[in-house]
């Protein structure tokens, strides 16, 4: 078929950047052209992967600690993070609405709100893609919510109950919106859905961007879901510092901590009580710390050491454990790697993927307002002794290795292309 112009649009961190260039980067393989709509200063990254790039506000900043801080609020970090990006929906609608007037494509991202408006004004060809399994919110497999994670006990009485549940706190969530609404209406479009979920969901086509490990498909998801298993981004193949590589490959492996590249700038004292784990447990240890200040000393115990930034795909798979955050790219590579993990969720969808980790046997889940010296040493014991963490990790990685994501979500997109 003829070449297409396929806009792809994200906001957020890395675990919500890296996918859309992976399937941007098989998009070119089979002879697209895509262009990445995101935040200004992703540019740099964006060209490291081929790909065009075009600004759309607002921009985002992973080093900002206090505002990351302020959107990493358990209970109401979500409706923060909504409410932002609604607040600056009339400027994205512009950035958007510009770049896209000359696409065949769109692919949105859950916060894509704007390029929504775009496709459906411009009448634009749209698919619709979600990272994670709790942008479904199934009565059958219902996500666990970070602000109430106590509300999926409902689940225990069928999936009655939790349409109920569900359609208590849905109205909510649309008086976040208030503003989105206002523009539509503006725009002659109809009201339409809630846009995090019915609302942000193409007619056509919905990339479902992780694992059937991960989530089954169920009976309430949109019947035109395709479960693709998770975007890997390839990435230079370039060698790892020699200090770092050489640590790595000492014995006993080391266990690995992380907190992603958003939740590091909110880390508090979680590197300082991960250490004391450490030192009680006699382990070696890698803190992936980021670019700010945390709070560990100057200087660390023999057997431990802290870095900056390091790829996961090149580290989790040397680690003895993974300790991280929970968020979905992190998630991700973890499962991949094969190695038993430690998930402290802080907020939003990580408190779903956790129990997602927990329920297939490859780790242990502990919120962060749990993780204390005690419970982090007790579930980091647990992980490193018990055979059966390791079994189910390297199950999970065999079936995820085998997916080829990013190649299936661009052979669905390309498919979608050629019916129309």
């Amino acid at each position: 078929m003829e070449v297409a112009r396929l806009l792809l649009t994200t906001f957020g961190s890395y675990g919500d950047l890296f996918p859309y260039l992976a399937i941007g980067e098989e998009l070119e393989k089979i002879g697209h052209r895509a262009v990445i709509a995101t935040s200004a200063n992703y540019h740099g990254k964006v060209a490291s992967a081929g790909l065009e790039f075009t600004a759309v506000r607002p921009d985002v900043s992973l080093s900002d600690s206090e505002t990351i801080r302020y959107f990493f609020d358990r209970r109401r970090g979500t409706e923060r993070v909504v409410r932002a990006m609604v607040s600056v929906l009339r400027e994205t609608y512009e950035d958007t609405r510009e770049t896209a007037r000359n696409a065949d494509l769109i692919v949105t991202h859950p916060l894509s709100f704007a390029a929504v408006l775009v496709a459906q004004q411009l009448k634009k060809p749209w698919v619709s893609s979600v990272l994670a399994p709790g942008s479904f919110l199934s009565a059958y497999d219902p996500p666990v919510p970070a602000p109430a994670p106590w509300l999926v006990k409902a689940r225990a009485l069928g999936p009655g109950a939790m349409r109920a549940v569900w359609h208590l706190v849905t109205p909510m969530i649309r008086a976040w919106c208030r503003p989105l609404f206002d523009l539509r209406r503006e725009l002659g479009l109809q009201p339409g859905g809630n846009p995090l979920f019915e609302g942000g969901n193409s007619p056509d086509l919905i990339l479902a961007l992780f694992s059937r490990v991960f989530a089954q498909p169920q009976p309430d998801w949109p019947a035109h879901t395709a479960v693709t298993g998770f975007p890997f981004l390839a990435g230079p193949a370039g060698d790892l510092a020699p200090e770092l590589a050489a640590f790595l490959e000492a014995d006993p492996r080391p266990i690995v901590f992380t907190l992603g590249s958003s939740a590091v700038a909110a880390a508090g004292d979680f590197y300082s009580t991960s250490l004391k784990a450490v030192e009680r447990l006699n382990a070696r240890a890698l803190f992936l710390t980021g670019p700010l200040a945390q709070d560990l000393p100057a200087r660390l115990p023999a057997g431990v050491l802290n870095w900056p930034y390091a790829p996961h795909a090149q580290v989790f798979g040397r680690a003895s454990a993974i300790v991280h955050q929970g968020g979905i790219g992190t998630t991700a590579e973890a499962l991949r790697s094969g190695r038993p993990m430690l998930v402290i969720p802080f907020a939003h969808d990580q408190f779903d993927n956790a129990a997602r980790v927990r329920r297939l046997g490859a780790g242990i889940a502990i919120p962060r307002g749990k993780y204390r010296e005690q419970t982090a040493f007790d579930a980091l014991r647990r992980l490193l002794t018990w055979p059966s963490f390791e079994e189910a990790a390297r199950e999970a990685a065999a079936a995820v290795r085998e997916e080829a994501g990013a190649r299936r979500a661009a052979e669905e997109i390309d498919r979608y292309l050629a019916r129309r």
